[in-house]
């Protein structure tokens, strides 16, 4: 399912990511810095996942942010941390893309999930075991329909895939692009194939910057059980890039 930390769920748009190479693998996007993770930014980094993406379709998955953090951020400040790339402003993180060079290398979203409902004892917490309840009654209508939901992605032309979140305060500073530039430059140094990512079909805004990246809509959008927003069920949107 598109993840809080979104493949899409929490992204915005900004200026053209033109920024200038300062040596070290550190680059400028107007007044802000864009780098590579260092094992220095953990604690900010996990406070910044607390806030970025307020008000978007995917802010919260199920209410329990320790364990969205486990799956959709710190599985990739301990697994790959050489594919994390941080957004900086006067000191401050304002930002994150969290990428994955191919999948085969890196436990599957329902396996990361499976992992935080036993760990964090989600069954046992309230809003949790709500949503989850909710999810097994939304795959279950639509089975009996014949219906397909979203589910993890894995194909060998687009092996990569990766998660960006930006604060609201550097929305339209050009943070978002400056970490894409950054991803896309790892992908062709790599010999990457292809990226894909996870998104909400609702979620008009993100859609619109990941296509002015590149991605382009692959397949169909079926239903992400238990994803509430606005009251209105919400569909997986996957979109691919290709160099």
């Amino acid at each position: 399912m598109p993840s809080p930390a979104a493949p899409g769920g929490r992204v915005t748009g900004g200026r053209s990511a033109g920024g200038e190479r300062r040596g070290g693998g550190r680059e400028w996007v107007g007044v802000t810095e864009i780098r590579t993770f260092t094992e220095a930014d953990r604690a900010a980094l996990r406070e910044l996942f607390g806030r970025a993406g307020e008000g978007a379709p995917t802010a919260s998955m199920w209410g329990h942010e320790e364990s969205e953090a486990a799956i959709y951020l710190e599985a990739y400040m301990d697994l790959e941390p050489e594919s994390l790339f941080v957004a900086e402003a006067d000191g401050v993180l304002v930002g994150y893309l969290a990428g994955n060079l191919h999948h085969a290398n890196f436990p599957r979203e329902s396996e990361r999930v499976a992992l935080a409902v036993r760990r964090y004892r989600l069954l046992l917490r309230p809003r949790p075991a709500a949503f989850l309840v909710r999810s097994a009654l939304d795959i279950g209508r639509a089975a009996l329909r014949g219906e397909r939901t979203a589910s993890d992605f894995t194909d060998e032309r687009w092996p990569a895939h990766l998660h960006i979140n930006v604060a609201p305060s550097a929305r339209g500073t050009g943070a978002s692009d400056g970490l894409m530039a950054a991803w896309f430059r790892r992908l062709r140094e790599n010999g990457s194939p292809g990226c894909h990512l996870l998104t909400l079909a609702e979620n008009i805004r993100a859609v619109r910057f990941f296509g002015r990246m590149g991605f382009v809509p692959y397949g169909d959008t079926p239903l992400v059980p238990g994803l509430r927003h606005q009251g209105g069920r919400v569909h997986q949107r996957t979109m691919v890039w290709s160099p």
